[in-house]
């Protein structure tokens, strides 16, 4: 029997079971201990906008009219305001007239078709020698440039209605339209003022849905996912509990606060909501 090997067998059993009573005996630090049920705490919060839009133009110019006012609610595709558009529309209108005049090709499709008519019988009497070579030569050459005639009237008229489909482009850059469904947080400029590349008409805020911020210690992570429910409650007076869910759950933690970030949707279609306001919230929400 090997003796040294063992007494080295006992000494590290030995050292195992004294490593083993002293992590029961030592308290986990506060950061290790774990921690307790999500649904049992309720944590602060704030209600956000789900985005907000400096709505500009994509052309400069003078504001004719501004449609709306601070606190209006728009629409996604809402005309909200018009820059001058007299000369835009002229050229649409002399653009629209170019497009529907189709009287150059009916003309040059009439000389090819006489062209290719007369050609042809002038081949018919070639046969028979009843006509020289040089005639037959000249008609059909009349017949082929009667038929590139016709070809560039019919791109004469498709470039005309390409045209207008431009002009009416230039006329719609001046009307200024809503991305998106919300209200008018401010107004930065009235009809009268110039429109410049670098300005600003009007700040839109998307309140449906609601974003709901909410900051957890990095001990709750792992407990919370994409879809789970929560209860939010305003402050006064708005008040109330509505069901909000989790669309966003942070990966990466701020180590100095040692905290991750939770994004939930409230649903908001009447707009009844406000934004910009803080709130209480409460995991494990059924519904």
């Amino acid at each position: 029997m090997d003796i040294a090997r063992i007494a080295g067998d006992v000494r590290r059993l030995w050292g195992r079971l004294l490593l083993a009573s002293w992590l029961a005996a030592t308290p986990l630090p506060a950061s290790a201990q774990p921690a307790p049920a999500l649904p049992e705490g309720e944590f602060d919060c704030l209600m956000d906008a789900a985005q907000r839009v400096k709505l500009g133009a994509s052309v400069t110019g003078l504001i004719r009219a501004v449609h709306v006012a601070r606190g209006d609610i728009v629409r996604r595709g809402q005309v909200v305001a018009q820059l001058a558009s007299e000369v835009e529309e002229a050229n649409a209108a002399l653009a629209r007239v170019r497009a529907r005049n189709d009287a150059p090709v009916a003309s040059a499709e009439l000389r090819a078709e006489h062209a290719q008519r007369r050609a042809g019988r002038l081949e018919r009497l070639r046969a028979s020698q009843a006509v020289s070579e040089r005639d037959y030569d000249e008609a059909a050459t009349e017949a082929r440039v009667a038929a590139l005639a016709l070809r560039d009237a019919r791109m004469n008229l498709e470039a005309a209605q390409a045209e207008l489909l431009r002009a009416e482009e230039q006329v719609g850059q001046r009307q200024i339209v809503s991305p998106l469904d919300g209200i008018v947080v401010e107004r930065h400029l009235a009809a009268g003022e110039y429109m410049h590349e670098q300005a600003q008409l009007l700040t839109l805020a998307q309140i449906d849905p609601i974003h709901v911020e909410v900051y957890l210690p990095v001990a709750y992570f792992g407990q919370i996912a994409p879809g789970d429910g929560a209860t939010v409650m305003p402050e006064a007076p708005v008040g109330g509990a509505h069901l909000a869910r989790v669309s966003v759950v942070d990966r990466v933690m701020d180590a100095a606060s040692g905290t991750f970030g939770v994004r939930l949707q409230l649903p908001n279609p009447d707009l009844a909501l406000p934004a910009g306001l803080r709130c209480r919230i409460r995991f494990g929400a059924r519904g």
